[in-house]
């Protein structure tokens, strides 16, 4: 008699190596780590991420945002911060991202008659919650249709709509509802954070940012760092070092050719902020990188 499909076996199947994979269903990721990572800079688009097995766990200005077996996190903006990953060969870390667009949130609030209340201040734009067993039920389910092709196609997109509608139901502060409301603040200042996001390579104007979002730079300012936990330029500055390290682990570009790809103009101020930033210069940073790509 077979044994009922659980998250970790399902996941245990469907996840192939080491590293984050794209699954058959377009914004919905795999995750498998079989090591300890030290906490590390890293990024992540909006979203949800459910753990299976194993935990990770965000740092950002100055708060953690465990995310493993009993807890899940949501993201609302692109976001750089710091993440550590436990997992071994024995129990590796399991994990499920499934991304979440504004239109689909937009879509539920509006669809939704008895939204809860927003109990906590909406500020930074990740938080964590209790995992309970609604949810988890829907990841079963995703994960279960991603084994078949049709499944996949057919009721793939509702279990992720059911996903995200769960996860608005469950928030205390508001971080994925914001995305329905562009002209909130925070909705303005994600409209900022995707165009620094796709933007990167060129100069970007902190006061013209702050003017198209309807605000003073001060202000800006002010809600940018409320957001993010990170001043403008300074988030600026990690995009750019975060995607030269892609660039010269991914595409073999030189420190100097990814530099200059991303917007720097003198090389040796990119080594220098990039050591700052990674722990070590850009050619260690991206052979480590490279060596973890080759378990994929």
């Amino acid at each position: 008699m077979n044994s009922k499909p659980t998250l970790v076996s399902l996941l245990t199947e469907l996840t192939v190596g080491e590293g984050v994979r794209e699954s058959a269903l377009p914004g919905v990721r795999l995750m498998y780590s079989s090591e300890n990572w030290p906490r590390v800079p890293v990024t992540y688009n909006p979203g949800v991420v459910i753990i299976a097995q194993g935990r990770k766990c965000g740092h950002l200005g100055g708060r953690t945002f465990p995310y493993d077996a009993n807890n899940y996190l949501v993201l609302s903006v692109p976001l750089p911060f710091e993440c550590d990953t436990e997992g071994t060969p024995e129990e590796p870390m399991l994990g499920l991202f499934v991304g979440v667009t504004p239109a689909i949130v937009a879509e539920l609030v509006m669809e939704i008659r008895d939204l809860p209340p927003v109990t906590e201040p909406q500020s930074l734009a990740v938080r964590s919650y209790p995992l309970d067993d609604e949810l988890k039920d829907a990841a079963l389910r995703l994960l279960l249709a991603l084994k078949n092709d049709d499944d996949t196609r057919i009721l793939g997109p509702q279990i992720v709509r059911e996903i995200i509608y769960r996860a608005l139901l469950r928030e205390r502060s508001g971080t994925l509802r914001a995305l329905a409301t562009p002209h909130s603040h925070f909705g303005q200042i994600s409209r900022a954070l995707n165009r620094m996001h796709s933007d990167f390579s060129k100069p970007i104007d902190i006061p013209t940012l702050a003017r198209d979002a309807g605000m003073s730079p001060s202000t800006f300012h002010s809600h940018f760092k409320a957001v993010t936990s990170s001043p403008p330029l300074q988030y600026l500055k990690n995009i750019r070092l975060q995607k030269a390290r892609m660039l010269m682990a991914h595409d073999g570009m030189t420190a100097s050719v990814a530099s200059r790809e991303v917007g720097y103009e003198s090389a040796s101020q990119f080594s220098r902020e990039f050591k700052r930033y990674f722990g070590d210069t850009p050619a260690v940073i991206a052979e480590q990188m490279r060596v973890a790509m080759m378990r994929i």
